[in-house]
């Protein structure tokens, strides 16, 4: 179980970039983080991941505090970070280096054809499209097989054909040894799309301005009129953090829905 305890955040210079972000993430349970830009979304994510522990509160994964990065811990970027001096099966195989060499290499061939890249292993980064190395990115972040997955807006930066097929190719691989997810994520749809509960933040500082659980069963259909109905309401949501935001209030309880 993964535990935020009143997360707060505030930067050299007195900056609050987040406050009181409390939430309890069950195993194997797909969370996504929706919110504007600078609202505290990649805060909160980095606070997890151990790589910029907030400065009050705690994380807590089955009881441990989470200081540091930790190998029940996986994360992937909004760009893919490939080293482009290795090849693709060496970038995936990068963060099990302590791992004896046969049993790594096993691994990352498991990982290669889970992503469906099996005939890439020896590629370099550059010779793949965007997707591709999006793909290789999530197989070095499961290669490990975490525990828990954090993704930063990993689609973001991809056309619209090529996102909506990794996310489908992202709850394929979910499928498989059902880590529990936390997606940071500005859109609505991917959100609704992905997620068993929807946390909406509004900031300055980042809160929680309300938490969705959509009730709808998968595979989900983006153009059913209950996923246009949820669409809307998250929506809604989304505006009201927003309308918080630009007058500047600062505390609001979550209201789950």
């Amino acid at each position: 179980m993964l535990v935020l305890d009143n997360l707060t955040k505030t930067y050299p210079g007195g900056t609050l970039a987040v406050s009181r972000f409390a939430l309890t993430i069950e195993p194997g349970e797909i969370v996504a983080i929706l919110g504007g830009s600078g609202c505290g979304k990649s805060t909160v994510l980095r606070a997890i991941a151990g790589l910029d522990p907030a400065t009050g509160g705690r994380v807590l994964l089955d009881g441990e505090e989470i200081r540091a990065p930790h190998s029940k811990i996986g994360v992937a970027f909004q760009e893919p970070r490939l080293m482009p001096w290795l090849s693709i099966a060496e970038n995936i195989g990068f963060g099990i280096q302590d791992i004896e060499k046969a049993k790594r290499q096993a691994l990352v061939k498991a990982a290669l054809e889970r992503v469906g890249l099996s005939g890439f292993a020896g590629a370099w980064p550059r010779e793949l499209s965007g997707g591709m190395a999006q793909r290789a990115a999530l197989a070095r972040a499961l290669v490990a097989k975490p525990e828990v997955l954090l993704l930063d807006e990993p689609f973001s930066a991809l056309d619209a054909l090529t996102r909506a097929d990794l996310q489908d190719h992202l709850l394929e691989l979910w499928e498989i040894d059902r880590p529990t997810l936390v997606l940071v994520t500005h859109d609505i749809d991917e959100a609704l799309y992905l997620a068993d509960r929807v946390v909406v933040m509004t900031g300055r500082p980042g809160h929680i301005q309300s938490i969705v659980q959509p009730n709808l069963p998968r595979p989900r259909d983006r153009e059913s009129q209950r996923f246009v109905d949820w669409r809307r309401r998250l929506l809604g949501n989304l505006s009201l953090a927003g309308s918080r935001h630009r007058v500047g209030e600062e505390d609001h309880p979550a209201a789950a829905i």
